[in-house]
């Protein structure tokens, strides 16, 4: 028997320190510029510095990208632009630092890492400390079948967490999170659409690489088909991942909870991010407090995942890449934010009034 209780998340999930926010807020009204004046800068400083509980805030000087990758059976259907079972060269470009993901973190000098949960390929051709967390090679076809047994989909959730104990004790103190997949937007449809009670075609998009209207038409009823078999199963968030998931959205999960248990701030990127937060948030409801949603890919299944969790985006480029790409351009941001919280000088302290003589009482006039 499992002894993966998820009840327990709600238990040890606290929500960012709100007298420490308190401080923050009072501290930003007492400097030369006037609250407000920053816009979205000041409530950034503010989170951050609730979620470090300190007052000044501290710079972001450790962040790390942080990439799960995939393959999904179900992209045997001709629902993504790129050939099934061809992550692993996606996972390659990243690594030799040829993706938009490697050029903006070399340019930020943010290191990547990346973890394979589920590529369809043998695991001697990537590194070790890639492939350490595998759980087996690609996803089931989520339309006819199961993703995952239920052993497999625990051990990809516990990789998850693994993994968000290895970044909080490592120092790093904040996280820019993304995936590396294909098939995976078609995955996160169906969990998107599960949740959120919606239909296949509101929540399915055009993925990562833009598919032509045949290929979007065939993705709505890959999503259609899998809806029916995620539905009853909505109550077990475990199950739900096991039956209409995959290894990388069930260890992006796990390592989304074990973050807010750590007290480790994460910025999310696209629709796949989104559908494990929202699935993250039906086990936890305090764990939305802990993240940034960085960026509006335009994905639909994305806007409604973030509106579910009251997340608004701070950036709108429409960045459907994955990788975290989008996610990573926030970073600069988040950095400045507390930059500004933390250095700005506050107004001196005006001199106290000069005490005035108390005025003397006229004397009386005697009534004549």
């Amino acid at each position: 028997m499992s002894s993966l209780n998820l009840d327990d998340f709600s238990d040890l999930i606290e929500r960012p320190d709100g007298g420490v926010r308190r401080d923050a807020e009072a501290r930003r009204e007492r400097q030369i510029v006037p609250p407000g004046s920053l816009g979205r800068l000041d409530e950034l400083g503010e989170w951050l510095a609730a979620a470090q509980s300190a007052v000044p805030v501290r710079p972001i000087e450790r962040p790390r990208v942080v990439l799960f990758a995939g393959d999904h059976g179900i992209a045997e259907l001709g629902v993504s632009a790129h050939p099934a079972g061809s992550a692993v060269e996606l996972v390659r470009e990243v690594l030799d630092g040829g993706r938009p993901v490697s050029v903006l973190a070399r340019r930020l000098g943010v290191p990547v890492r990346v973890v394979d949960m589920a590529l369809d390929c043998d695991p001697e051709t990537l590194p070790e400390d890639v492939v350490r967390h595998r759980v087996r090679r690609g996803s089931g076809r989520i339309d006819v079948e199961d993703a995952l047994t239920a052993e497999e989909a625990e051990a990809a959730f516990r990789a998850g967490m693994a993994v968000a104990d290895e970044e909080a004790d490592s120092g790093t103190d904040l996280v820019v999170l993304g995936d590396v997949s294909v098939g995976g937007t078609t995955v996160a449809g169906v969990l998107i659409a599960a949740l959120c009670g919606t239909d296949a075609s509101v929540v399915t998009g055009r993925g990562g690489q833009a598919i032509d209207d045949l290929a979007w038409m065939r993705k709505c009823a890959a999503i259609r088909d899998a809806l029916r078999r995620a539905r009853p199963v909505l109550g077990e968030q475990l199950q739900l991942l096991a039956t209409v998931g995959g290894a990388d959205l069930a260890a992006i999960t796990g390592f989304l909870l074990q973050s807010a248990v750590r007290k480790l701030p994460v910025i999310l990127d696209g629709v796949v991010v989104a559908a494990c937060a929202l699935v993250a948030q039906r086990i936890a409801f305090r764990a939305p407090d802990w993240w940034l949603a960085g960026q509006s890919s335009g994905e639909p299944g994305q806007g409604k995942a973030l509106d579910r969790m009251a997340l608004e985006p701070l950036l709108d480029h429409g960045v459907t890449v994955g990788e975290a790409a989008g996610a990573l351009l926030a970073l600069p941001l988040v950095q400045a934010a507390a930059a500004l919280a933390a250095e700005l000088p506050e107004k001196p302290e005006e001199p106290a009034a000069a005490d005035e003589e108390p005025e003397k009482e006229e004397p009386e006039k005697e009534e004549q």
